[in-house]
Parts: structure tokens; sequence; C-alpha cells
């Protein structure tokens, strides 16, 4: 089988891999890839990005399966598309993307639906949302409507905070069109967690729980990122969780899609809030999760390809995933200066890695070096018997790797 994998991040590059594994893959084309998809096995990177590029592609190249990384494709209606010329792909529809295209789409489904979520408003003009300032509690959850490279989503602890979040987003139009309506969200306080789960649109079947630490500096201080390691499984996943999250959460989004008939066959990823009081669900997103990917492909037995298949096929139900009985831990390598501004063109010194595996985010391969191109350069994630020694071995083998001002958080996994 020919597989195209589209997007150029480290869940891209997880993607790659894990489907190259499959003894019935014989080339995974990746566009456009990176540099360390570049020296993948069975991976051939190619330069397209484009909708109406990638669809030539798959059909000059008779392109068995499809899968797509990023969320912006699928909200832009690549799956539609592709469906149309009557090429296989793995990912929802344009209409079913809005759950996460649309944070107010999505906490208007999730209400409909009996999704336990956090209480909110919706506003669609600025002076109502800065009336509401007045009288709402504090701290309060600010989020933009649309789609914002991740920075959508903050949370104020006074009014002067929300104020300024507010002109940011409403005002300025920093994410030009994507803050023009926001919500404001109750405040939870709890411990997040990851789930990645994969659908054909009749069955949902959750995978190993996740847990991401998204701030820069250790012990969770600094602004937000776009996820500087995870492990998996969570450890504060236990199984009375689990249960809620499957009973509250899980399967009314499932009814949820069935009843407004929306075509998803691809992965769910929720975002969920654990709490004294129960699991709520903070959000959806519409493909795997990164780094929360690169953390728990290593831990999956089953062919991922057979999988997705499945789902395709509609066979879910019939599916049983095999998990690797081991715990995982993915440390992420950022250039200095992320999330703000940063150097790129670094030169990446690789050893062996002796375990593990090395998962390429923003670089680029030059005359066969490997050089930076983003903010979060790379991952490396361990796999073992233990939290502990996965912890250990992850932060053994980065060391392999350095370049200039590298900079990765030193307690990945420490749970405060």
């Amino acid at each position: 089988m020919k597989v195209l994998v589209v997007g150029s991040g480290g869940r891209e590059h997880a993607i790659a891999w894990k489907v190259s594994e499959s003894y019935k893959v014989s080339t995974v084309y990746c566009a456009p890839g990176n540099g360390g998809t570049h020296f993948e096995n069975k991976c051939i990177n190619i330069p397209l990005s484009s909708k109406e590029d990638l669809k030539h592609f798959a059909l000059k190249e008779n392109i068995d399966l499809t899968i797509v990384g990023p969320e912006e494709p699928l909200t832009k209606g690549i799956v539609d598309e592709f469906k149309a010329a009557g090429l296989k792909i793995f990912g929802p529809s344009r209409e079913a993307a809005k759950l996460e295209g649309s944070k107010i789409y999505a906490k208007n489904f999730m209400k409909k639906y009996g999704v336990k979520t956090a209480a909110y408003e919706v506003f669609y003009d600025l002076k109502s949302a800065e009336d509401h300032l007045v009288h709402c509690e504090y701290p309060i959850v600010i989020k933009a409507d649309g789609l914002a490279a991740g920075k959508g989503v903050v949370i104020c602890n006074n009014k002067d905070e929300a104020q300024k979040v507010l002109e940011d987003f409403m005002l300025k139009d920093i994410f030009k069109g994507s803050g023009k309506k926001i919500i404001m969200e109750k405040f939870l306080e709890g411990v997040e967690a990851s789930i990645l789960c994969i659908t054909d649109g009749n069955t949902i079947i959750p995978f190993i729980s996740a847990k991401d630490h998204k701030q820069i500096y250790d012990r969770n201080q600094g602004p937000n990122t776009g996820g500087m390691g995870a492990i998996a499984p969570n450890p504060y996943c236990s199984q009375e969780v689990l249960k809620a999250f499957e009973e509250d959460i899980m399967l009314p989004t499932l009814r949820g899609i069935k009843r407004e008939a929306l075509d998803y066959t691809g992965i769910i990823f929720f975002g969920v809030m654990i709490t004294q009081s129960g699991v709520y669900n903070l959000e959806y997103n519409v493909r795997m999760g990164d780094p929360e990917t690169q953390a728990v492909l290593p831990l999956m037995e089953s062919d991922f390809l057979d999988l997705i298949n499945s789902a395709i096929n509609k066979t879910l139900s019939d599916y049983k995933i095999r998990w690797k009985n081991q715990h995982s831990c993915c440390v992420v390598a950022a250039s200095p200066g992320y999330p703000g501004s940063y150097k790129t063109d670094l030169l990446i010194s690789a050893g062996e890695i002796n375990e593990g595996k090395f998962f390429a985010a923003g670089i680029k391969e030059k005359d066969g070096k490997m050089y930076t191109s983003g903010g979060r350069v790379f991952a490396v994630t361990c796999t073992a018997d233990n939290l502990t020694s996965a912890i250990e071995k992850s932060y053994k083998n980065i060391q392999c790797f350095s370049f200039e001002g590298i900079y990765y958080r030193k307690d990945i996994g420490t749970l405060y």
C-alpha cells in the first residue's frame, strides 16, 4: 500500500513512523514532511500542501490511503474533496471538523447532547463582553471561537487581564477573525488529561490516556506552548475517572455525532479536566494531539494501519486495540526564545539514540544534515515498565542531540 500523510510536525512524523511499521505499507509520502521524515524508513517527503495539489498527487500516484495530521486542512474540507474524487482518506468532514474549528459550535453541541462541560456564555460583540466582566466570577477563561494556533484560550485572574484579552481578540483582531466571537467559560480547578479516541461514526474506542505539559518552564510556569512533553498513561486517569469520561463525555459525544448525521471517521481528541466534582470536557480536537501522539503511539501494539482501515470500513465494533503494558515519556526540545521569537537554521548535532524514538518537528534537511526550522524542534520518546524508568531513559537519550541554545523542561512526568 501507498500512504499519504498530510502535515509537517512531530505528530505527523509519529504517524508516518507508526504506519510504516505495517508490512502492508510500501511507501509513506509525507506532505510536506520534515527533516526527520526525510530519513524515516519507507518515507518520502513531497513539497505539497494545497488541497488541490494533494488530491492530484493522490490520484496520479494511486495512493491507497491519506491520513490528515493537522486541523486546518480538515476544517477547510480536504476530506470532502478527497471522497468526492473517490479517494480513501482518514479524517472528519468539514462539517464534523467544526467541533474544533468553532468553539461556540462545540460548546453548543456539548450542551445539546449532555456532554459534561464547564458553564459558559457566548459573546458576539465587544460591548456585551465588557459588560459581563463587571459581574463575572474570576478567574475566568476566555476562548476565541476559531482556530488560533493553540493561543486562543486565556485564563484571566481579574478584570484588567480580561479586558486586555477582549481588546486583543475582538478589537485588535490578533487572530484575523478567529477571535471576533468569543466564549467566557467558568474556570475549573483540577488536573488535565488528553484522551484520544478513534471512531467510525458508529463505534468509538478510547486510546491510552496521556498528560501534556503545556507551559514552557519547569513546575508549570511561564506562557503556554504547543506542548513541551507528555507521558502516557496519565497517572490521574483512574478506572473511576475513565468510567466517568466514557459515560459523561465520550458516549454522549458519539450520540451527538449520530443524531447530527456528521460524517466522522477519524480521531477525536478530548481535552478533559479532572476535578473534585467530576470529569469535564474542555474541548474537542478533530485530530491527534501533539505531543500526545508521540507518547501514545509507541505504546500501541496493534497495527495502526489496520486500525485506521477498520474505521474506514465501519468495522470498529469488531476491533480490539492491543497496548503494551508499559509507560512512555516524551520530552520536547525547543529553540531558545520559544514560544516568543527564536532563531532558525541552527545545525543539529545528532548522535545514535540508544533507546526510544526520535521524532522531528521544526527540522529541515539540507545536504544530508538537519537544521532547526521551528520553535518546537524535536522530541524523544522512551518506554519502560514503569514511569520512572521511562522518564530516566528519555532524559538520557535526548542528550544524544544538540543545537545552539537547546532548551527542554527537566520535569516532564513530575506530578505537581
